[in-house]
């Protein structure tokens, strides 16, 4: 998919990787094509407002539990998500920044966000449906980058919260709807790489398949 390569973050090194590990899919057999959809490089965003908000609601305030489902319940689970509030200073600083940023648009704004960015997602997923009218799988750099380097532990906020977020451009656009894989395809520096294949709603079995045909050919 054309649009997860060349991203702001990405590296060059990394695209010609994963570029390499297409090109072995259509030595296999597989027809590899590029395709775009733009909306995917908005999909992060939308993505964002819905999570920030969600998280608070869903797994701060309602203690991972959620309400109105008519599933299992884990009651001794909720009460330990629950702890979250007298050991807060423990917390991730990226986890702080969401908990901050939904709380202040759940009082601001009221949901009025949350639900723009829920219907924005829906127009996203439609292209996604659309690709997969045609193709079985979309492959993309699972992270456009190399590993990155893990912040010091010096309450570096900002740079904590940017490698947080700095590579998830390929992947949360998929997080809830689309079943995804990491697949590892090989070293850059002796650092590992990783191509994600995507299928349509209940489409594991052919992430399965060809993960597994991939990996034996290596």
């Amino acid at each position: 998919m054309k649009e997860s390569f060349g991203r702001d973050e990405s590296e060059a090194d990394v695209g010609q990787k994963i570029l390499a590990a297409a090109e072995r899919f259509r030595q296999l057999g597989a027809q590899v094509d590029e395709i775009s959809i733009p909306e995917h490089n908005l999909a992060v965003d939308r993505w964002t407002a819905i999570t920030v908000e969600g998280l608070q609601d869903g797994l701060m305030h309602g203690n991972s539990a959620g309400t109105n489902y008519r599933g299992l319940f884990l009651p001794s689970m909720i009460d330990h998500m629950a702890q979250w509030r007298n050991r807060a200073d423990t917390l991730s600083h990226s986890l702080k920044v969401c908990m901050f940023l939904g709380e202040y648009f759940q009082k601001q704004y009221r949901g009025k966000y949350y639900g723009k960015a829920q219907n924005l997602m829906r127009l996203v997923n439609e292209k996604y449906a659309a690709a997969f009218q045609h193709y079985n799988l979309l492959l993309m750099p699972t992270v456009p980058m190399k590993p990155q380097e893990i912040p010091p532990n010096d309450n570096n906020i900002t740079l904590s919260v940017k490698r947080a977020f700095e590579m998830i451009g390929n992947t949360a656009p998929f997080n809830g709807w689309l079943p995804a894989m990491n697949v590892p395809c090989g070293l850059l520096e002796g650092l590992p790489i990783g191509m994600e294949l995507v299928a349509a709603n209940y489409g594991e079995l052919k992430i399965y398949q060809a993960g597994h045909a991939f990996a034996a050919e290596r």
